[in-house]
């Protein structure tokens, strides 16, 4: 990763840490996605933009397998998404051949935008839904 990228990531997570995610979490509306923590158990829960396609979410992690929770997913796929105030159980798959900038053509614009803008080394995730 350039020096660049490397300070940009720092940034950017410093703030999400601190600011951003802790407000977002606390929305009713915000999309969550739930995994658990790797080393700790716990449940972690990182405010996500994507959208709802049938039985599966998509979202795009801007920062790729250096995301906290991709890292989280790698342990164990099985999560949790609250959309729309409701919580859905299902398991995550990262998809390192999909195409993440043509994925977020098909996501909320805000949201990709940020990502776009904010991220290095983007990755495609799929979540299928169990229900």
């Amino acid at each position: 990763m350039s020096r660049q990228s490397e300070t940009k990531y720092r940034a950017v997570a410093a703030f999400q840490r601190r600011i951003g995610n802790p407000v977002l979490r606390r929305l009713p509306t915000q999309t969550l996605l739930e995994t658990t923590g790797r080393t700790s158990g716990l449940p972690r829960r990182t405010p996500v933009g994507g959208r709802r396609v049938g039985k599966s979410f998509w979202l795009v992690s801007e920062f790729g397998e250096r995301s906290q929770y991709v890292r989280n997913i790698k342990a164990d796929a099985r999560v949790r998404v609250r959309i729309r105030g409701r919580w859905h159980t299902g398991t995550a798959r990262l998809l390192p051949d999909d195409d993440p900038v043509a994925r977020l053509r098909s996501l909320p614009r805000l949201n990709s935008a940020a990502v776009r803008v904010l991220g290095a080394g983007l990755l495609t995730v799929r979540v299928d839904l169990e229900e």
